[in-house]
């Protein structure tokens, strides 16, 4: 009797290793899909749109349009809603995420994304990798208690392969996700991360941003509490921007006046400034290539207060219009820019000699921390984005400090908010 349940039990922690195995490869390898698509589109529609402006008004309402049209015909009037699926699929034991999701929210956050849409791909990826998961749970009884660990194992093997930090996948899946932790989570969870990582190893991903940190100073500490502190109020004004356009655009009964609105708001946006154009990557990438040598001037000081205003807003109307994606990107890129403005008004009023690109990156997860309610795994995340961790201490610090501030304020975030907990 005792060797027949230690059969049993053998052979169901060898299916759990290989199906883990397999929910991590194919996870990991939609994610990198994803992003080298959305990394090459994105670069040859914002360069025509930078050649010839028209593009940034006929790009977004033909991407949103797009959008709708596949939304309506082909995957079957099914709404994307993000994060909230995989909170409605693991709260209930009878709500499963429909295999379509993978092909939607590949395809739309893509489509999003490379037309302009000012958000990211790591909402999209981790629902289509989240599906991955849930899928896989479905395939045999004998797996039947372990849905939440293989939606959770598809989500971190997604991040694990966008931002090269099989620690942030696991702490995203845990901090936002499961909230729990227990022995299959850890075996399922540590198998899918590391099977990606294994693959982006072997295909030599590079670190988004190529960035050389050696130092940071203590004297900076009052400083990078300030950070802190102004990137949790931001990204409290983040979250009601994406709540305040999709409560206003959930009001508007025919969807294609919701596209025109978005678009406009977009087009007018990304015609006064082109930085705001998809994930915004690009213009992190243009930042920190040199901050130092970058001067405070009062037009510089308008541009990015200009930017940091209109960010949430662009990102919330193009979500509330129909497309694909979420707050990662738009955070990460708020954090970068508010970074660096501070960073300049110390060093020019007050003389404080600090580091812009440590505010730029510590910036980056400050405001994700905040936005997310998730502050180690912005850690881990911006640390695997650089490869570096000289920052890991300071980090860890801000990260608290903007997602207790952001509570404070608004204790919900975009993943959390329902209307029944206000009332």
């Amino acid at each position: 009797m005792t060797s027949t349940i230690r059969n049993f039990q053998f052979q169901k922690l060898l299916k759990l290793t290989i199906v883990s195995i397999l929910i991590g490869f194919l996870s990991a390898f939609l994610g990198l899909a994803l992003k080298k698509l959305t990394e090459h589109y994105e670069e040859i529609f914002s360069q025509q749109a930078t050649t010839n402006p028209i593009y940034y008004v006929l790009f977004p309402i033909f991407g949103l349009s797009v959008i709708y049209f596949l939304r309506e015909y082909i995957f079957k009037k099914k709404e994307n809603k993000g994060i909230k699926e995989i909170f409605e699929s693991t709260n209930s034991k009878s709500h499963n995420l429909a295999s379509s999701k993978i092909s939607s929210h590949f395809v739309n956050g893509l489509l999003t994304v490379i037309f302009g849409g000012s958000t990211g791909i790591e909402v999209s990826t981790v629902v289509a990798s989240a599906t991955i998961g849930s899928v896989a749970h479905r395939k045999q009884n004998i797996f039947s208690e372990y849905k939440t660990e293989f939606i959770c194992a598809g989500i971190a093997a997604g991040i694990t392969a966008l931002f090269s930090s099989p620690i942030a996948g696991i702490l995203f899946a845990l901090e936002v996700i499961s909230r729990k932790i227990t022995r299959s989570f850890l075996v399922s969870n540590l198998i899918a991360v590391t099977t990606a990582f294994v693959l982006i190893y072997i295909l030599k991903e590079e670190p988004l941003f190529s960035v050389d940190i050696t130092t940071w100073h203590l004297k900076s500490i009052p400083y990078f509490i300030l950070l802190g502190i102004l990137s949790g109020s931001i990204s409290v004004y983040l979250t009601k921007c994406v709540l305040f356009f999709k409560g206003q655009f959930s009001k508007i009964n025919v969807h294609y006046y919701k596209i025109i609105i978005g678009s406009c708001i977009l087009s007018a946006s990304l015609l006064i400034f082109p930085q705001l154009y998809g994930e915004g990557y690009h213009a992190i990438k243009q930042i920190i290539v040199n901050p130092n040598e970058i001067k405070l001037t009062l037009s510089l000081v308008m541009t990015f207060i200009g930017i940091l205003i209109l960010k949430p807003i662009v990102t919330s109307a193009t979500l509330a219009s129909g497309g694909d994606g979420g707050v990662f990107a738009p955070s990460l890129f708020i954090g970068a820019f508010l970074g660096l403005l501070l960073a300049l008004l110390l060093n020019t009023f007050l003389g404080a000699n600090v580091i812009p690109l440590n505010f730029i990156i510590i910036g980056m997860a400050a405001v994700l921390s905040a936005s997310i309610h998730a502050p180690f795994t912005a850690i881990f995340l911006v640390c695997g984005l650089t490869n570096n961790y000289t920052l890991f201490l300071p980090i860890l610090v801000v990260c608290l400090i903007s997602k207790y501030t952001a509570k404070m304020i608004y204790p919900f975030t975009v993943y959390t908010y329902s209307p029944s907990l206000v009332k």
